[in-house]
């Protein structure tokens, strides 16, 4: 298992408890894992899956979307353009201001600042984006709310 995953996973089945949501942990670890994960997931009676952010699955969004499509699982991820490949929906850091913000870094270093002398930054801006064609699918509807809060909805 990815190493950055374990804190998620442990708040993530703390808040689907306090819920009363189970939780099913699918380890994926290469490219045939994916197919794996989603057979266990139909099998296990899976509502819903979500993926974390992980380079696997970045590179692996398209087809991860459209087997859930075909499957009919909702899934949600992390990950910057999940939902603009197809997928249900994405909640995460917004990638293009975390580059920015590690250029700013960068000229700070190159400029002569001690890399262990700058402060540690976590995101501050998060994206939410929500593809409606996709929630059609799978004969979903999202509250006038939600959509209203969402940074992008793909129709």
């Amino acid at each position: 298992m990815n190493p950055n995953t374990e804190g998620l996973l442990r708040d993530t089945k703390s808040a689907a408890e306090s819920l009363g949501i189970q939780v099913q942990v699918l380890e994926v670890r290469t490219v045939a894992d994916v197919d794996t994960a989603f057979q266990s997931a139909a099998k296990g009676g899976a509502q819903a899956l979500v993926t974390v952010q992980d380079v696997l699955f970045t590179l692996q969004r398209a087809r991860i979307a459209e087997i859930a499509r075909k499957r009919r699982i909702p899934t949600m991820s992390g990950e910057t353009g999940f939902a603009a490949a197809g997928g249900l929906m994405n909640y995460g850091p917004n990638i293009t201001d975390s580059w920015r913000r590690s250029a700013v870094y960068v000229d700070r270093i190159l400029k002569g600042a001690q890399p262990g002398d700058l402060p540690i930054e976590q995101p501050t801006k998060f994206e939410l984006v929500i593809n409606l064609k996709t929630a059609k699918t799978l004969g979903l509807t999202f509250p006038q709310s939600l959509l209203l809060r969402a940074d992008q909805v793909i129709e």
